[in-house]
């Protein structure tokens, strides 16, 4: 997902080359049959991967940015007694969806979209407060998982400060954002909100895989 930084290594596509954005990427890719890329975690990874071949990259895990050991054992392990929620967006605006996932089976416990505009941070704000109503309707005591900083704090606000302005291509994105704000305002729950470890646990079980 276009949040975490990452550079995509373009083979074959309309462009070949590496590129910093998803939104770039895409362009490249967009509309070339059998298009040959993928995601890596460093530029230099990256422009490695681009004078190499795409079938020694292809299939393999992208690598994470190691940790040491002390960090690893600070951080510990994710607690499966949980669920995890991402969104994935397709431009900034773009085409966009979220989804609830069993964090251990990574079961698809909900999902909303795709949405003709919207946002990755909406997403992200959408799919919380989608996980915190689906967690009280079960008085589940399981924690809830994002890796998005902004929405845990869009969460605290009770509010969704983002820049998108309402208009016929959004207006569903914008009666889902005002439903989930009275929802927060109007309900109390008590699930806690974690920040998923992306660089200890890799990506959150909830991930689209847009990468």
């Amino acid at each position: 997902m276009s949040k975490k930084e990452k550079f995509y290594t373009v083979w074959k596509g309309n462009r070949p080359g590496v590129y910093a954005k998803w939104s770039d990427c895409k362009k490249a890719i967009t509309g070339y049959k059998g298009a040959q890329y993928k995601s890596f975690m460093s530029f230099a990874d990256a422009k490695k991967a681009y004078n190499g071949i795409y079938d020694d990259y292809k299939g393999k895990k992208t690598s994470k940015p190691t940790l040491s050991k002390e960090e690893l054992l600070k951080i510990g392990k994710p607690n499966y007694n949980s669920i995890s929620v991402d969104a994935a967006s397709s431009g900034n605006p773009g085409i966009m969806e979220y989804r609830g996932v069993d964090t251990k089976t990574k079961k698809e416990l909900f999902k909303q979209g795709p949405f003709e505009q919207g946002t990755n941070n909406i997403g992200e704000f959408l799919a919380l407060v989608h996980g915190l109503a689906f967690l009280k309707k079960q008085n589940s005591n399981r924690i809830l998982y994002t890796d998005s900083r902004t929405a845990m704090s869009w969460i605290r606000k009770k509010n969704c400060n983002t820049k998108l302005k309402e208009n016929s291509k959004n207006k569903a994105v914008f009666v889902l954002i005002r439903r989930a704000i009275d929802w927060l305002k109007t309900n109390s729950y008590k699930t806690t909100i974690v920040k998923w470890e992306t660089k200890a646990w890799g990506e959150i079980p909830a991930d689209f895989g847009r990468k």
